[in-house]
């Protein structure tokens, strides 16, 4: 996620989950041989990319943290227009991206503590290569998961539009039931809104964004005056501001042509997102709606992975085997929290419970980090 986040809230557990793709010891050899991972040596005040001249095609960056804190590594085209992104890299640990990148000029940037622009650094990608989608399997899977993407994004703007209603009539009791619901659409396909360079933030951001000098708007401002004062008297122009981030972000989107690796790396991130903030609670902190989130994380992880499917059990079968076992355990153990048509709140779950939903998404994370080794094959 593209938002400013408090540390803090980030659990051991959701770090050790973040770490589980392409962790290793630290030490990487700083030239990338033919086919092997670009060595991207991370800390708190630098961000050092082995290879900063590429052919064009599928490109896997393996970033080492040596920092203090966590860090995130991005690929940004112009306008920071996000081509690839892996978060949540705890000191120590090592993860890997992998990306699809045409001819042209980009930037790399690592992000220490998970903020701000991050150290940039110029990236050339040069020739030819046929594209993953020359795969028809891949093809059809990037359609699959377009077609998915609009679904989603239909139900966001009607949902929405009945928040921005009920919040600009003062109704605070409908606008909270509303909140989650309208929330929901957007966490599903969170990794292609992320896409789009500040309008995640806009949209999505929490307080802290303020520290990076942005103005604290979007569906969070508004959470926090339901729940805190229950004031939304002043609210209106917050929730417009809001109507129009979204149906901009709607647009972009449903036109985006996404290459198979943004499903497989969008699936692994949103399960990131669970880890360090549904789970934490740190994501709805005035509403404690966030198992409304987790749910619809997992079930965008889960459309992605099911758009792929095809190809996986082309490629990986057992690995589909694995998926789908791991992806049916967290259904299971979430279902636990059911109450009504929704979710129990955050704070009505105890520790041990909280853990128990925890161990489920490590355990799905992991075949998940998977899955883009074998798109890219």
């Amino acid at each position: 996620m593209h938002t400013t986040r408090s540390l803090a809230a980030i659990t051991t557990a959701a770090l050790a989950m973040a770490g589980l793709a392409g962790c290793g010891d630290g030490k990487e050899d700083d030239t990338a041989a033919a086919g092997a991972p670009i060595a991207v040596k991370a800390d708190d005040r630098s961000c050092e990319v082995a290879s900063t001249d590429l052919p064009a095609g599928t490109a896997t960056f393996k970033v080492t943290n040596s920092g203090a804190k966590v860090t995130e590594f991005y690929v940004y085209a112009d306008g920071d227009r996000v081509m690839g992104e892996v978060e949540n890299i705890a000191p120590g640990l090592s993860r890997e991206l992998r990306v699809e990148l045409p001819a042209g000029t980009y930037q790399t940037a690592c992000k220490p503590g998970m903020s701000g622009k991050g150290i940039r650094g110029p990236l050339k990608v040069s020739g030819s290569a046929a594209p993953l989608t020359a795969d028809a399997a891949l093809a059809d899977a990037a359609d699959s998961y377009q077609r998915y993407v609009k679904s989603q994004t239909g139900a966001l703007l009607d949902k929405t539009g009945e928040f921005v209603a009920a919040v600009k009539a003062g109704d605070v009791a409908k606008a909270k039931a509303l909140y989650p619901v309208a929330r929901t659409y957007w966490e599903r396909i969170e990794p292609v809104a992320e896409i789009f360079g500040d309008l995640d933030p806009k949209i999505d951001g929490r307080e802290e964004v303020i520290e990076e000098g942005m103005e604290f708007t979007g569906f969070h401002r508004i959470e926090k005056d339901l729940w805190t004062t229950g004031d939304i008297s002043k609210d209106g122009p917050l929730a417009d501001r809001l109507m129009a981030d979204i149906q901009e972000i709607v647009t972009k989107a449903n036109a985006e042509k996404l290459s198979p690796l943004q499903l497989a790396n969008g699936a692994k991130e949103l399960l990131d997102e669970v880890a360090t903030g549904k789970i934490t609670g740190e994501e709805d902190r005035y509403s404690h709606t966030d198992l409304w989130d987790f749910s619809a994380n997992l079930e965008g992880s889960k459309a992605a992975i099911a758009a792929l499917r095809p190809a996986l059990q082309e490629r990986a079968p057992d690995l589909v085997a694995q998926l789908d076992a791991e992806f049916t355990n967290v259904e299971t153990l979430l279902g636990k929290h059911r109450a009504g048509d929704g979710w129990k709140l955050h704070t009505a779950l105890n520790p041990t419970e909280l853990k128990e939903l925890s161990d489920g998404i490590n355990a799905l994370a992991e075949p998940v980090s998977k899955v883009a080794a074998v798109v890219a094959k």
